[in-house]
Protein backbone atom coordinates (compact mmCIF):
# COMPACT_ATOMS: atom_id res chain seq x y z
CA UNK A 1 0.00 0.00 0.00
CA UNK A 2 3.01 2.30 0.61
CA UNK A 3 4.29 2.08 -2.76
CA UNK A 4 0.56 2.77 -4.38
CA UNK A 5 0.79 5.87 -2.44
CA UNK A 6 3.94 7.08 -3.68
CA UNK A 7 2.83 6.14 -6.90
CA UNK A 8 -0.19 8.21 -6.43
CA UNK A 9 1.45 11.42 -5.74
CA UNK A 10 4.37 10.83 -8.69
CA UNK A 11 6.99 9.50 -6.69
CA UNK A 12 8.69 6.45 -8.03
CA UNK A 13 7.44 3.10 -7.11
CA UNK A 14 9.45 0.52 -4.54
CA UNK A 15 10.26 -2.18 -6.77
CA UNK A 16 9.86 -5.77 -4.83
CA UNK A 17 12.32 -8.52 -5.20
CA UNK A 18 11.70 -10.69 -7.96
CA UNK A 19 9.61 -14.29 -6.52
CA UNK A 20 8.44 -12.49 -3.65
CA UNK A 21 5.00 -13.38 -2.37
CA UNK A 22 1.91 -10.88 -3.15
CA UNK A 23 -1.29 -10.95 -1.67
CA UNK A 24 -3.66 -9.63 -4.43
CA UNK A 25 -6.06 -7.19 -3.70
CA UNK A 26 -8.30 -4.65 -4.66
CA UNK A 27 -6.91 -1.31 -6.06
CA UNK A 28 -8.24 2.20 -4.73
CA UNK A 29 -7.17 5.67 -7.06
CA UNK A 30 -8.30 8.52 -4.97
CA UNK A 31 -9.04 11.99 -7.00
CA UNK A 32 -10.38 14.92 -4.95
CA UNK A 33 -10.11 18.62 -4.68
CA UNK A 34 -7.98 20.33 -2.48
CA UNK A 35 -8.55 22.34 0.48
CA UNK A 36 -8.54 25.98 0.67
CA UNK A 37 -7.65 28.05 3.46
CA UNK A 38 -5.89 31.32 3.96
CA UNK A 39 -3.55 31.67 6.99
CA UNK A 40 -3.22 35.37 7.41
CA UNK A 41 -4.03 36.38 10.74
CA UNK A 42 -3.69 40.19 11.02
CA UNK A 43 -2.34 43.54 9.41
CA UNK A 44 -2.11 43.87 5.91
CA UNK A 45 -2.10 40.29 5.07
CA UNK A 46 -5.66 40.06 6.65
CA UNK A 47 -6.62 42.96 4.60
CA UNK A 48 -5.56 41.36 1.19
CA UNK A 49 -7.42 38.59 2.18
CA UNK A 50 -10.17 39.83 3.13
CA UNK A 51 -11.41 43.28 1.19
CA UNK A 52 -9.29 42.73 -2.20
CA UNK A 53 -10.57 38.89 -1.96
CA UNK A 54 -14.22 38.31 -0.48
CA UNK A 55 -17.22 40.34 -2.17
CA UNK A 56 -18.96 40.32 1.24
CA UNK A 57 -16.38 42.48 2.69
CA UNK A 58 -15.68 44.89 -0.06
CA UNK A 59 -19.26 45.33 0.02
CA UNK A 60 -19.95 46.26 3.75
CA UNK A 61 -16.89 48.12 3.90
CA UNK A 62 -18.09 50.36 0.57
CA UNK A 63 -21.82 50.57 2.20
CA UNK A 64 -21.05 51.80 5.64
CA UNK A 65 -17.51 54.04 4.40
CA UNK A 66 -19.58 55.70 1.68
CA UNK A 67 -22.54 55.52 3.68
CA UNK A 68 -20.73 57.84 6.71
CA UNK A 69 -19.09 59.91 4.37
CA UNK A 70 -21.85 61.10 2.63
CA UNK A 71 -23.41 62.33 6.25
CA UNK A 72 -23.39 66.35 5.83
CA UNK A 73 -21.90 67.88 9.12
CA UNK A 74 -23.34 71.31 10.74
CA UNK A 75 -20.54 73.63 12.35
CA UNK A 76 -21.26 74.81 15.33
CA UNK A 77 -19.90 77.81 17.64
CA UNK A 78 -20.81 78.11 21.41
CA UNK A 79 -23.93 75.99 20.29
CA UNK A 80 -25.08 78.13 17.16
CA UNK A 81 -24.95 76.98 13.90
CA UNK A 82 -21.82 78.85 12.02
CA UNK A 83 -21.53 79.58 8.06
CA UNK A 84 -18.88 80.31 5.75
CA UNK A 85 -15.92 79.45 8.75
CA UNK A 86 -12.47 78.29 7.43
CA UNK A 87 -12.71 74.87 8.97
CA UNK A 88 -15.76 74.19 6.72
CA UNK A 89 -13.71 74.93 3.95
CA UNK A 90 -10.96 72.65 5.08
CA UNK A 91 -12.90 70.14 5.40
CA UNK A 92 -14.90 70.20 1.83
CA UNK A 93 -11.39 70.41 0.60
CA UNK A 94 -8.69 68.98 2.94
CA UNK A 95 -5.94 68.78 0.43
CA UNK A 96 -5.48 69.22 -3.47
CA UNK A 97 -5.44 65.61 -3.99
CA UNK A 98 -9.15 64.37 -2.54
CA UNK A 99 -12.41 66.27 -1.56
CA UNK A 100 -13.51 65.92 1.81
CA UNK A 101 -16.09 62.86 1.42
CA UNK A 102 -12.97 61.07 -0.17
CA UNK A 103 -10.63 61.96 3.00
CA UNK A 104 -13.47 60.98 5.86
CA UNK A 105 -14.16 57.50 3.35
CA UNK A 106 -10.26 56.48 3.59
CA UNK A 107 -10.79 57.13 7.35
CA UNK A 108 -13.79 54.80 7.72
CA UNK A 109 -12.18 52.13 5.87
CA UNK A 110 -9.10 52.54 7.67
CA UNK A 111 -11.31 52.03 11.13
CA UNK A 112 -13.31 48.78 9.88
CA UNK A 113 -10.32 47.45 8.62
CA UNK A 114 -7.75 47.53 10.86
CA UNK A 115 -9.58 49.15 13.85
CA UNK A 116 -7.52 52.47 13.75
CA UNK A 117 -7.44 55.55 11.57
CA UNK A 118 -4.76 58.15 11.12
CA UNK A 119 -5.40 61.50 10.45
CA UNK A 120 -2.22 64.30 9.69
CA UNK A 121 -2.60 67.95 10.04
CA UNK A 122 -0.69 70.43 7.98
CA UNK A 123 -0.64 73.86 9.64
CA UNK A 124 2.42 75.87 8.84
CA UNK A 125 0.67 78.86 10.08
CA UNK A 126 -1.82 79.48 12.95
CA UNK A 127 -4.83 77.62 11.24
CA UNK A 128 -4.63 74.27 9.27
CA UNK A 129 -4.04 74.59 5.78
CA UNK A 130 -4.58 70.58 4.61
CA UNK A 131 -5.59 67.46 6.26
CA UNK A 132 -4.60 64.17 5.00
CA UNK A 133 -4.93 60.22 6.11
CA UNK A 134 -2.30 58.14 6.52
CA UNK A 135 -2.27 54.45 5.97
CA UNK A 136 -2.47 52.34 9.62
CA UNK A 137 0.33 49.72 8.49
CA UNK A 138 2.82 52.70 7.76
CA UNK A 139 2.48 53.81 11.44
CA UNK A 140 3.80 52.67 14.32
CA UNK A 141 2.68 53.27 17.80
CA UNK A 142 6.14 54.62 19.84
CA UNK A 143 4.75 54.37 23.97
CA UNK A 144 6.06 56.63 26.19
CA UNK A 145 7.23 55.34 30.04
CA UNK A 146 3.93 55.69 31.01
CA UNK A 147 2.31 53.55 28.33
CA UNK A 148 0.46 55.20 26.83
CA UNK A 149 1.53 57.10 22.73
CA UNK A 150 4.33 59.42 22.80
CA UNK A 151 4.67 59.74 19.68
CA UNK A 152 3.37 58.08 16.16
CA UNK A 153 6.21 56.91 13.16
CA UNK A 154 5.05 57.42 9.99
CA UNK A 155 7.28 55.38 7.40
CA UNK A 156 7.18 55.78 3.87
CA UNK A 157 10.20 53.84 1.99
CA UNK A 158 13.71 54.63 3.54
CA UNK A 159 12.13 57.58 5.15
CA UNK A 160 10.98 58.09 8.68
CA UNK A 161 8.75 60.89 10.09
CA UNK A 162 8.21 61.24 13.84
CA UNK A 163 4.73 63.10 15.21
CA UNK A 164 4.57 63.73 18.53
CA UNK A 165 1.53 62.52 20.67
CA UNK A 166 -0.87 64.58 22.31
CA UNK A 167 0.14 68.36 23.10
CA UNK A 168 2.10 68.45 19.81
CA UNK A 169 1.93 72.33 19.52
CA UNK A 170 1.36 75.32 21.02
CA UNK A 171 -1.83 75.80 22.60
CA UNK A 172 -2.86 71.68 22.59
CA UNK A 173 -2.61 71.42 18.82
CA UNK A 174 -1.75 68.16 18.20
CA UNK A 175 -0.71 66.97 14.40
CA UNK A 176 -1.89 63.59 14.35
CA UNK A 177 -5.27 62.34 15.01
CA UNK A 178 -5.78 58.70 16.35
CA UNK A 179 -9.12 57.18 15.95
CA UNK A 180 -9.37 53.69 17.00
CA UNK A 181 -11.93 51.66 17.84
CA UNK A 182 -12.23 49.80 21.73
CA UNK A 183 -10.01 46.68 22.04
CA UNK A 184 -10.61 45.67 25.85
CA UNK A 185 -7.00 44.45 25.81
CA UNK A 186 -5.09 47.07 24.27
CA UNK A 187 -5.09 50.38 25.56
CA UNK A 188 -3.27 51.92 22.10
CA UNK A 189 -4.52 50.31 19.55
CA UNK A 190 -8.06 49.57 18.03
CA UNK A 191 -9.32 46.16 17.07
CA UNK A 192 -11.31 45.76 13.82
CA UNK A 193 -14.27 44.15 12.34
CA UNK A 194 -12.60 42.36 10.11
CA UNK A 195 -10.58 40.59 12.76
CA UNK A 196 -13.91 39.61 14.50
CA UNK A 197 -15.27 38.23 11.19
CA UNK A 198 -11.97 36.00 10.75
CA UNK A 199 -13.73 32.83 11.72
CA UNK A 200 -16.83 33.57 9.67
CA UNK A 201 -14.48 34.28 6.57
CA UNK A 202 -12.14 31.34 6.62
CA UNK A 203 -15.39 29.22 6.23
CA UNK A 204 -16.75 31.32 3.78
CA UNK A 205 -13.73 31.32 1.58
CA UNK A 206 -13.09 27.70 1.97
CA UNK A 207 -16.89 27.30 0.86
CA UNK A 208 -16.15 29.70 -2.11
CA UNK A 209 -12.63 27.89 -2.73
CA UNK A 210 -14.16 24.21 -2.71
CA UNK A 211 -16.78 25.10 -4.97
CA UNK A 212 -13.71 26.49 -7.44
CA UNK A 213 -11.98 22.82 -6.94
CA UNK A 214 -14.99 21.06 -7.76
CA UNK A 215 -15.89 22.94 -11.10
CA UNK A 216 -12.21 22.08 -12.04
CA UNK A 217 -12.73 18.83 -11.64
CA UNK A 218 -15.59 18.86 -13.81
CA UNK A 219 -18.27 19.92 -11.39
CA UNK A 220 -17.70 16.34 -9.61
CA UNK A 221 -17.14 15.01 -6.03
CA UNK A 222 -14.62 13.23 -4.76
CA UNK A 223 -14.58 9.35 -5.59
CA UNK A 224 -12.52 6.53 -5.88
CA UNK A 225 -11.83 3.92 -8.98
CA UNK A 226 -11.84 0.65 -7.63
CA UNK A 227 -9.82 -2.14 -9.55
CA UNK A 228 -11.27 -5.50 -9.33
CA UNK A 229 -9.34 -7.72 -11.25
CA UNK A 230 -7.06 -10.80 -9.56
CA UNK A 231 -3.84 -9.36 -10.11
CA UNK A 232 -1.97 -5.57 -9.74
CA UNK A 233 -1.57 -2.93 -12.00
CA UNK A 234 1.63 -2.48 -12.96
CA UNK A 235 3.37 0.95 -13.31
CA UNK A 236 2.33 1.54 -16.56
CA UNK A 237 -0.83 0.69 -16.78
CA UNK A 238 -0.98 2.77 -13.32
CA UNK A 239 0.62 5.95 -15.24
CA UNK A 240 -1.76 5.53 -17.98
CA UNK A 241 -4.75 5.44 -16.13
CA UNK A 242 -3.68 8.56 -14.11
CA UNK A 243 -2.73 10.72 -17.18
CA UNK A 244 -5.96 9.80 -18.73
CA UNK A 245 -8.05 10.96 -15.89
CA UNK A 246 -5.86 13.84 -15.31
CA UNK A 247 -5.73 15.12 -19.37
CA UNK A 248 -9.36 13.91 -20.44
CA UNK A 249 -12.19 14.32 -17.48
CA UNK A 250 -10.43 17.14 -14.95
CA UNK A 251 -11.01 20.50 -15.55
CA UNK A 252 -14.38 22.94 -16.74
CA UNK A 253 -13.10 21.89 -20.60
CA UNK A 254 -14.26 18.20 -19.80
CA UNK A 255 -17.24 18.83 -17.44
CA UNK A 256 -19.97 16.06 -18.45
CA UNK A 257 -17.38 13.73 -21.00
CA UNK A 258 -18.56 10.48 -20.34
CA UNK A 259 -15.66 8.04 -19.01
CA UNK A 260 -14.77 4.86 -20.31
CA UNK A 261 -13.95 1.99 -17.54
CA UNK A 262 -12.34 -0.92 -18.72
CA UNK A 263 -10.06 -3.65 -17.25
CA UNK A 264 -12.43 -4.32 -14.26
CA UNK A 265 -12.47 -0.30 -13.08
CA UNK A 266 -15.44 0.44 -11.35
CA UNK A 267 -16.33 3.89 -10.24
CA UNK A 268 -17.15 4.61 -6.64
CA UNK A 269 -18.44 8.25 -5.37
CA UNK A 270 -16.86 8.63 -1.96
CA UNK A 271 -17.49 12.68 -0.56
CA UNK A 272 -20.78 14.10 0.28
CA UNK A 273 -23.01 16.02 -2.66
CA UNK A 274 -23.01 19.34 -1.91
CA UNK A 275 -26.66 19.09 -1.04
CA UNK A 276 -25.85 16.59 1.35
CA UNK A 277 -23.60 18.79 2.90
CA UNK A 278 -25.41 21.68 3.11
CA UNK A 279 -22.43 23.88 2.02
CA UNK A 280 -24.51 26.43 0.02
CA UNK A 281 -26.35 27.21 3.34
CA UNK A 282 -23.01 27.37 5.52
CA UNK A 283 -21.64 30.09 3.28
CA UNK A 284 -24.23 32.36 3.28
CA UNK A 285 -24.54 31.50 7.32
CA UNK A 286 -21.06 32.85 7.15
CA UNK A 287 -22.15 36.21 4.86
CA UNK A 288 -24.82 36.64 7.22
CA UNK A 289 -21.73 36.65 10.11
CA UNK A 290 -19.49 38.90 8.30
CA UNK A 291 -22.20 41.36 7.37
CA UNK A 292 -23.34 41.23 11.35
CA UNK A 293 -19.81 42.08 12.51
CA UNK A 294 -19.41 45.20 10.12
CA UNK A 295 -22.56 46.30 11.35
CA UNK A 296 -24.53 45.99 7.75
CA UNK A 297 -28.15 44.27 7.91
CA UNK A 298 -28.01 40.96 5.06
CA UNK A 299 -30.97 42.40 3.51
CA UNK A 300 -28.90 45.18 2.50
CA UNK A 301 -26.35 42.67 0.67
CA UNK A 302 -29.20 40.03 -0.43
CA UNK A 303 -28.45 37.70 1.34
CA UNK A 304 -30.77 34.38 1.44
CA UNK A 305 -32.74 33.44 4.59
CA UNK A 306 -32.55 36.65 6.65
CA UNK A 307 -35.86 37.74 7.92
CA UNK A 308 -34.26 39.82 11.06
CA UNK A 309 -36.01 43.06 9.38
CA UNK A 310 -39.85 42.99 7.43
CA UNK A 311 -38.50 45.00 4.82
CA UNK A 312 -35.51 47.09 2.64
CA UNK A 313 -36.48 50.41 4.39
CA UNK A 314 -36.72 49.03 7.68
CA UNK A 315 -33.39 47.45 6.82
CA UNK A 316 -31.60 50.39 5.93
CA UNK A 317 -33.45 52.86 8.57
CA UNK A 318 -32.03 49.98 11.19
CA UNK A 319 -28.36 50.63 9.49
CA UNK A 320 -28.41 54.29 9.61
CA UNK A 321 -29.41 54.32 13.18
CA UNK A 322 -27.00 51.51 14.82
CA UNK A 323 -24.17 51.75 12.46
CA UNK A 324 -23.68 54.96 10.54
CA UNK A 325 -24.60 57.58 12.68
CA UNK A 326 -22.95 56.39 15.78
CA UNK A 327 -19.92 55.97 13.60
CA UNK A 328 -20.14 59.34 12.09
CA UNK A 329 -20.98 61.07 15.71
CA UNK A 330 -17.52 59.75 17.29
CA UNK A 331 -15.80 60.36 14.33
CA UNK A 332 -16.96 64.62 14.53
CA UNK A 333 -16.13 64.39 18.53
CA UNK A 334 -13.13 63.67 17.84
CA UNK A 335 -12.14 66.31 15.41
CA UNK A 336 -13.62 68.80 16.74
CA UNK A 337 -11.32 68.23 20.30
CA UNK A 338 -8.29 68.29 17.51
CA UNK A 339 -9.22 71.04 15.01
CA UNK A 340 -10.58 73.78 18.12
CA UNK A 341 -7.10 74.73 19.36
CA UNK A 342 -6.31 75.74 15.91
CA UNK A 343 -8.92 78.44 15.62
CA UNK A 344 -9.03 79.38 19.35
CA UNK A 345 -13.19 79.03 19.67
CA UNK A 346 -15.31 76.29 21.26
CA UNK A 347 -16.29 74.48 17.99
CA UNK A 348 -18.36 71.31 17.52
CA UNK A 349 -20.14 69.63 14.63
CA UNK A 350 -23.32 67.78 14.75
CA UNK A 351 -25.07 65.37 11.84
CA UNK A 352 -27.24 66.72 9.58
CA UNK A 353 -30.08 64.26 10.00
CA UNK A 354 -32.92 66.03 8.02
CA UNK A 355 -30.93 64.82 4.74
CA UNK A 356 -30.58 61.60 5.05
CA UNK A 357 -33.37 59.70 3.23
CA UNK A 358 -33.54 56.87 5.08
CA UNK A 359 -34.71 58.78 8.26
CA UNK A 360 -37.41 60.83 6.21
CA UNK A 361 -40.60 58.53 7.84
CA UNK A 362 -38.95 58.85 11.34
CA UNK A 363 -38.75 63.08 10.87
CA UNK A 364 -42.26 62.75 9.56
CA UNK A 365 -43.59 61.40 12.47
CA UNK A 366 -41.51 63.62 15.05
CA UNK A 367 -42.90 66.90 12.94
CA UNK A 368 -46.72 65.19 13.48
CA UNK A 369 -46.07 65.09 17.48
CA UNK A 370 -44.58 68.10 17.96
CA UNK A 371 -46.89 70.23 16.00
CA UNK A 372 -49.96 68.26 17.68
CA UNK A 373 -48.66 69.21 21.28
CA UNK A 374 -50.68 72.78 22.06
CA UNK A 375 -49.66 73.02 25.02
CA UNK A 376 -46.27 74.29 23.36
CA UNK A 377 -45.04 77.57 22.06
CA UNK A 378 -44.13 77.98 18.02
CA UNK A 379 -40.25 78.54 19.46
CA UNK A 380 -40.36 75.45 21.93
CA UNK A 381 -42.10 73.14 19.00
CA UNK A 382 -38.75 74.58 16.94
CA UNK A 383 -36.21 74.20 19.82
CA UNK A 384 -37.39 70.85 20.41
CA UNK A 385 -37.00 70.00 16.12
CA UNK A 386 -33.45 71.18 16.69
CA UNK A 387 -34.45 75.06 14.87
CA UNK A 388 -33.87 78.33 16.65
CA UNK A 389 -36.09 80.57 17.56
CA UNK A 390 -38.34 82.47 15.33
CA UNK A 391 -39.37 85.06 17.94
CA UNK A 392 -37.45 87.36 20.95
CA UNK A 393 -39.46 87.21 24.01
CA UNK A 394 -39.90 90.61 25.44
CA UNK A 395 -37.56 91.60 28.40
Amino acid sequence: MAGFFERLRGGRASRMPQGAATKNAPLVAFTQPGLGFFSERAGPALVHSGYHRNAIVYRCVRLVSEAAASLVWTLLRDGQEVQGHPLEALLARPNPRESGAALLEALYGHLLLSGNAFCEVIAPGEAPMELHALRPDKVRIVQGPDGWPEAYDYQVGTRLTRFPAGEGGKEGRAPILHLRLFDPLNEISGYAPLGAAQMALEMHEAATRWNKALLDNSARPSGALVYGAQENMTDTQFDRLKEELESAFQGATNAGRPILLEGGLDWKPLSLSPKDMDFLEAKAGAAREIALAFGVPPLLLGLPGDNTHANYAEANRAFWRTTILPLVQRTQGAFAAWLAPYYGENLRFEPDIDRIEALASEREALWRRVSAASFLSDDEKRAALGYGQLTKNAP
